[in-house]
Formats: C-alpha cells, structure tokens, sequence
C-alpha cells in the first residue's frame, strides 16, 4: 500500500527530520483514505501461521554486481491475507532486480530514495513508507508511520502485508526470514539482503572491533508537541513519520541507518545498512544512487 514517493532529508538546525515529496498516482487510483488519528498504538500483529508454497528466487553475487529473479513469494509463514486491515491477497510477481557493486559511489552524501528501499536475499522487497496521510492528504507533510500502530494497516508478524498488486512486502523486521536464516543477538547479522544502491543490508547486530555489538538507531522522537491546527496536534509519540528526528552520534548507525563494518561476505569492510530495532528499523534515505530496476512498479 505505496504511492511512488522520493525521500528528502531536511537539516534543521544540525538536525535532520524525513520529509516526504509525493507523486501523483495512476490515474483512476482511488482517493486516499481520511485519517484523523493521532495517537501511537500497540500494533496488533496478524500470526505468521500460513505456509504458501512455490516460492522462487535466484541470486546471483558477481564481482561486479547482484542480481535477483523471484516471483516474491516467501519461504517463511505469513499472515492471513485479506484481513482486516489489508484487504488484498498475495500473488506471484515478477521481480528482476540487479545492483553494481562495481562501482558504488563513495559515500559523499545521503540521498534521497525514490521507490523501494531494498530486497531481501528471499527475493521479498523492503518498502517502508505507506500512502496513509494526516486528513488524507499528502501535501500536509504528515505522513503516517507504518510501525506507529495509529492506522490499522494488517501487518503480519513478519512486519510485512500485501499491495494492491498482490506483491508481500516488508515495512519492518522480517522475523521469519530471520530465524530461517539464523540469525540471533549474540552473533553477527547474517546477509539479509541488499538495498536498492547496491550496499548490503544486515539485523540489527555487527562485529565491531571483535566483539559483536548493537547497531542501533540515531533517531529519536522530537520533545514537546506536534503544532496543531492544520497539523495533527497531540506530543510526538511516533505515529507520524515526522515525529521523529536525527540526532548525529546518539546511536551507532547514521542518518540512513549505515555505518561501515567488516562481515563474512565483505572481509576488506564496507558501507551496510542495518534494520534496527528502534525507528526507522528499514532506512529510509539511500547513500548512493538507486538501481532503475528498484523504481518500477513491479507487478
């Protein structure tokens, strides 16, 4: 549940606070749904009790580049689509992504973020943002986080629930694939996958100068509260994207929610994004440029 959207990131005064631009959609799309919540809430998680089958992906790590075919299907369980806050269901797509690993561009700057955010190694996408916004209006600047739990959006334990296209994707921590993979807080991250510039995206945790730490998230919530009157009012408590804030050295990752590690598949070091375990949990900006392959809408 995404319109095609691009990430901007704002300085404030030595601070930086996600914006978001929106596009217009499709033509004939139907009108974004009104909200007027303002509160944070529990997300009440669908159980992962659903085992589909024909799952499908090929990847490929070359010297010179990634690349993945899958038709987005995961191994692991999920929730029951439609439910009561997704009313779609879950087909196959036609994923053809591919990233130059060849030639990654130094890391200059954060950049903005335009379509997906990444893939993982199962070959489902990473598509954080949603199209949900204050009064049901994207030029508010308020955009409703997808984690926050103040719009009801059928999320499954996987974090994840199912586009109009019938594509699954994940909006947080993909506890299945994780477990499938491994992983745990006392090890370094396995290869989650990667992400649409072609840097490798890892859980949570890192071996940093030989011990394995948490990479935890530099944002936290602004203090005070929300403006009011033609914005949401109430504190900032994390149902809105813009409830949040950078705040440089407050966490190990960095404003894209990277840092540079050395890991298994990357002896020499290199440039990672993290999910972490507070937001963003899936970046939200891109250090370098983002594959073509990742803006279209797949379907």
């Amino acid at each position: 549940m995404r319109v095609a959207d691009t990430v901007k990131l704002v300085v404030l005064g030595g601070m930086i606070t996600l914006g978001f631009v929106v596009q217009s959609g499709a033509q004939g799309r139907p009108p974004m749904r009104k909200h007027t919540q303002t509160q944070a809430q529990e997300l009440d998680l669908v159980p992962a009790q659903v085992q589909l089958r024909g799952s499908k992906v090929k990847l490929r790590a070359m010297q010179d580049g990634v690349k993945i075919r899958a038709n987005g299907i995961p191994e692991h369980a999920v929730g029951q689509f439609p439910n009561r806050g997704n009313p779609h269901s879950i087909t196959t797509q036609n994923y053809r992504f591919g990233t130059d690993t060849d030639q990654l561009p130094r890391l200059a700057k954060a950049l903005g973020m335009a379509g997906l955010f990444g893939v993982a190694v199962n070959g489902v996408p990473f598509d954080p943002s949603t199209a949900e916004f204050w009064q049901g209006n994207p030029r508010s600047d308020w955009q409703y986080e997808a984690l926050g739990g103040a719009v009801t959006l059928g999320l499954d334990q996987n974090y994840a629930h199912v586009q109009p296209s019938g594509a699954y994707h994940y909006h947080g921590m993909p506890w299945g694939l994780m477990q499938k993979l491994g992983w745990s807080l006392g090890k370094a991250s396995p290869l989650i996958g990667y992400a649409a510039d072609g840097f490798p995206i890892y859980a949570i945790t890192a071996k940093v100068d030989g011990r394995v730490q948490e990479m935890t998230s530099s944002y936290r919530l602004k203090p005070s509260n929300r403006p009011g009157g033609s914005a949401p009012n109430g504190r900032y408590d994390g149902a809105f994207v813009q409830d949040y804030q950078y705040q440089a050295g407050s966490g190990a990752l960095d404003e894209c929610n990277g840092a540079q590690v050395v890991t298994d598949e990357y002896s020499g070091g290199t440039y990672a994004y993290f999910l972490s375990r507070e937001f963003p949990v899936v970046p939200r900006c891109l250090k370098g440029n983002a594959d073509r392959s990742f803006g279209k809408r797949h379907k």
